[in-house]
């Protein structure tokens, strides 16, 4: 029984030795690298997911209002900018109509004013202011005819001025016209070449009135064959002949 003992207890040493020897030689040899321990879990601060649907369906609703407002600025637009043509449309037709009738008008008035001063000047060359306005007017009705009433209008107030002016001088002219007496379109300026008789008719055959000096300023008014009906600066009238009166440019010359 001690015997049988003892020989079960000498098993359990032998099977216990080299679990002990490993043991001691595995401490003393190199210790196994520590194990990583694993990362501290990242806590989610984000919003919950129905927050950031919600965030997400109202930024998508901002983006399609403003579409929505684009569209609609950009679809006023053209019709503000269809709204300014139309409204230049009308006025271009408009003025269109008031051309046509002030220039119509102005014809009418011109061509009254036209035979008027015919008449006054019945017997007489025309002179050409008379002869200018008579061509504008010709060609204001050309350009009424082709509907450019701007165009007509210009040129009818062109030789309304023109026949005003004429009869703003003859109104003026205390001398009377004689027959052939042509006024010239506006007074010239002139001055005596040399020393001169101013007679009182366009002729060697009238009277001399007075004797003008070189260089003597004078205005020439009207012509009738080779002489210049001209007044001086004393308000005197009378007939020089052409070749001794200039412009007073040729003089300064």
């Amino acid at each position: 029984m001690a015997r049988s003992n003892l020989l079960r207890r000498g098993g359990l040493y032998a099977l216990l030795a080299p679990s002990v020897l490993l043991a001691a030689c595995g401490s003393k040899g190199p210790q196994p690298p520590p194990t990583p321990e694993p990362a501290p879990a990242v806590e989610n601060t984000g919003p919950p997911s129905d927050q950031l649907r919600e965030l997400e369906q109202q930024i998508a609703d901002l983006q399609l209002q403003l579409l929505e407002r684009q569209t609609q600025v950009t679809e006023l637009q053209a019709k503000l900018d269809e709204a300014i043509q139309e409204v230049v449309r009308t006025q271009a037709k408009l003025r269109s109509f008031e051309s046509k009738a002030e220039a119509a008008s102005t014809m009418a008035e011109t061509e009254i004013a036209l035979k008027a001063l015919r008449a006054a000047a019945a017997g007489t060359e025309p002179g050409p202011g008379i002869t200018q306005a008579e061509q504008l007017l010709k060609m204001s009705a050309e350009e009424f005819d082709r509907e450019n009433f701007g165009g007509s209008l210009y040129l009818a107030s062109q030789a309304k001025d023109l026949i005003s002016n004429h009869q703003l001088r003859l109104s003026g002219n205390t001398v009377p016209l004689r027959e052939g007496e042509i006024l010239f379109a506006s007074p010239l300026p002139l001055q005596v070449m040399r020393r001169s008789n101013v007679r009182d008719g366009p002729g060697l055959g009238f009277q001399i009135l007075f004797v003008l000096e070189t260089g003597t300023r004078l205005v020439g008014h009207a012509r009738m064959d080779q002489w210049v009906r001209i007044r001086d600066e004393e308000g005197r009238d009378g007939w020089i002949f052409h070749t001794l009166v200039g412009s007073r440019s040729e003089r300064q010359q």
